[in-house]
């Protein structure tokens, strides 16, 4: 018998893989090496990171459209897109 996922909790650990993989790319800009272990100040940078991308607003990310996305920007998307997800979901949820 197919066991239930809950698709909440699979965005959630979704976000967390992605907030991980921001962490990294970090990490990996400021030259450490690939796979290295991620540290507070690292978690803490992707916090910033995701937190500027955030407040950036329509007006930033529509200009940033007529410039090549590192991959950085990439991740950042891909997270902002699974927390909106997560607040749909959660919303319908209490709706």
């Amino acid at each position: 018998m197919p066991r239930y996922t809950d698709a909440l909790d699979l965005l959630k650990e979704q976000e967390r893989a992605l907030h991980r993989a921001i962490a990294s790319r970090l990490a990996e800009e400021a030259g450490q090496p690939a796979g290295a272990e991620l540290t507070q100040a690292l978690v803490s940078a992707a916090d910033e990171a995701i937190a500027q991308w955030a407040a950036g607003g329509e007006e930033e990310h529509d200009l940033a459209a007529f410039r090549p996305l590192g991959p950085l920007e990439h991740l950042l998307i891909e997270h902002r897109r699974t927390l909106e997800l997560i607040d749909d979901l959660m919303d319908r949820r209490l709706g």
